[in-house]
């Protein structure tokens, strides 16, 4: 828990606007976290954008690198490159409250905000769901539509009760 800290902005002694940190990202920033990715060899710069506010924070992430992912058809390791951004304002209250998707309140008296856990759900977003080789071949794309289940299309016959079809015969007449 110690080493997220190297990932809190502190803001109290900062003037009022705008101001930058960078972050290099690899894959012991992910072992701090209990986890397991679906990538591996992370390479991330990270700028985190800070405009601050008399009476509240705004926060933009941008994340851009590469991490290698696996193949979901040929098992092959590829790189994959990600670049995302995500904003979150943070105000302040009395008690620590997340519940909302783009805002955080935070206690009064906070003098720093972590922003491991941004930088952390940045790059998982960035990563497909369907991980596709840009190296994968025709043939392999070949056997997999051979194997893959095909639709059957089967026009059934819709059974109507006759009491629906006396009833659609009413409201044709009105």
């Amino acid at each position: 828990m110690d080493k997220l800290r190297n990932y809190d902005i502190s803001f109290s002694g900062l003037k009022i606007g705008k101001h930058e940190f960078r972050f290099e990202i690899d894959k012991e920033f992910f072992q701090l976290f209990d986890t397991e990715q679906e990538f591996t060899n992370p390479k991330i710069d990270v700028e985190v954008f800070l405009n601050k506010h008399t009476t509240f924070l705004e926060f933009e992430v941008k994340v851009n690198g590469t991490v290698e992912l696996v193949c979901d058809i040929t098992n092959d390791s590829f790189d994959h490159d990600i670049e995302n951004q995500i904003g979150i304002l943070v105000k302040f209250g009395e008690e620590y409250d997340d519940s909302e998707e783009d805002v955080v309140t935070i206690l009064a008296n906070d003098h720093a905000f972590n922003v491991a856990h941004l930088i952390y759900e940045n790059v998982a977003l960035s990563i497909p769901m369907k991980k596709v080789s840009p190296n994968i071949s025709d043939e392999d794309l070949a056997i997999l539509d051979k194997f893959s289940p095909k639709e059957i299309e089967e026009k059934e016959e819709e059974e109507v009760d006759p009491r629906w079809e006396a009833l659609k015969k009413l409201k044709d007449k009105n």
